[in-house]
Parts: C-alpha cells; sequence; structure tokens
C-alpha cells in the first residue's frame, strides 16, 4: 500500500512538473533591427551653362526674296547666366560673306549681330531661342559700301561635348528693309553650325 502511493505521488510529480516549468519566466527574444534605407533624392538632371564662351561658325544662307544664296563665317562670344532650367544669354558675332544674287547686284559682304538668348536647360543638351540687331555692309544695286541696320532671329541648339568645348547648330533670320535707302528690303536666311571654348 506504501509503495503503490509513493508511485502516485511521484507520477503526480512527474506531471506536475512541466506546469511548473510552463509558469517560469518567460525570455522575450530579440528581433533583430533593421535600419530603413535611407531616401533616394534624385537631382534633376542639368548641365552647367553658366560663363563665357568664345568660338566659331560656318555656315550657308540663301538671299530670301533675293534669288541667291552663298557661304558665310565667323567668330562668336557670349557670356550666359544659368538658372536652372532656365539659361539667359547675351551674344555678339561677325560673319563676313559670300552671300550674292544670282544677278550679282547685290552682294552681302558682311554681317553682324548682338542677340540676347532665353534657353532650356535638358542637361548636356540647350536649346534655345534669340533675338537683337543686325547691321550689314556690301554692294546693293551698284551702291558700293551700302550698309543698314535691321534685326533678326533665331532658334539654336548647343550640346557639351565636356567642361570646356560646346558645338551647336543656329538657323536665323535677317530682316533689312529698305537696305541703305535702295529700294531692296533684304531678308536672308542662314544655317551655321558653331563650336565654341567655355571659360
Amino acid at each position: 500500500m506504501k509503495r503503490i502511493a509513493a508511485l502516485a505521488l511521484g507520477t503526480a510529480a512527474i506531471l506536475a512538473a512541466p506546469t511548473a516549468f510552463a509558469g517560469g519566466p518567460v525570455v522575450p527574444v530579440e528581433e533583430p533591427v533593421v535600419a530603413a534605407p535611407a531616401p533616394v533624392v534624385v537631382a534633376p538632371v542639368t548641365g552647367d551653362w553658366n560663363g563665357g564662351y568664345l568660338g566659331a561658325q560656318l555656315g550657308y544662307a540663301d538671299g530670301g526674296d533675293v534669288d541667291g544664296d552663298g557661304a558665310l563665317g565667323g567668330i562668336h562670344g557670349g557670356y550666359r547666366w544659368d538658372l536652372g532650367r532656365t539659361v539667359l544669354g547675351v551674344e555678339g558675332a561677325y560673319n563676313s560673306s559670300d552671300v550674292s544674287s544670282d544677278d550679282d547686284a547685290i552682294k552681302l559682304d558682311n554681317l553682324a549681330t548682338l542677340t540676347g538668348q532665353v534657353g532650356y536647360d535638358l542637361g548636356r543638351t540647350l536649346v534655345y531661342a534669340k533675338g537683337g540687331v543686325a547691321y550689314g555692309d556690301g554692294d546693293f544695286l551698284g551702291q558700293d559700301s551700302a550698309s543698314d541696320y535691321g534685326y533678326t532671329a533665331g532658334l539654336g541648339v548647343d550640346y557639351q561635348l565636356n567642361q570646356n568645348w560646346t558645338v551647336g547648330g543656329e538657323v536665323s533670320t535677317y530682316v533689312f528693309d529698305d537696305f541703305d535707302d535702295t529700294g531692296v528690303s533684304y531678308n536672308p536666311t542662314a544655317v551655321q553650325l558653331k563650336a565654341a571654348y567655355n571659360f
């Protein structure tokens, strides 16, 4: 009888053991802390178009209402202010010209301009519009050294090859009303390729 009682007590102790352990202190499992990735800030793609430049241009022009055409080329220089997406500039250009009418009655020898520019920064590419004053001289209807002031407008695009060199192209039209009182309205249009060194 004593043996049965001892066996019963032992069995009860074994069955009660897991309950005792289950009520013991619980140690929480700590999850590793994972840092959130830093937000990626995407900067706008803009080039650096600020500063001065000096270059050369070469191209072709027709005579507009006056039948004829020819080559022209020269030098240009200017300064640009990069305001972010908007680029403002001023440029002076000189062209020596061989543009003449088919009958050689009109020949444009020199063409100079002073223009303002408004451009849009696309990164290494700049597209712009320009407008300003123009000066031309040449031979008009037998009048040697005829000269006059007019105006010019155009569109252009420049591309940055590297920090210092830029290449581009430009289309410009020139308007001279009654060139030097000769009765000739002269409005040539020129297409030119340009290269410039940026300071």
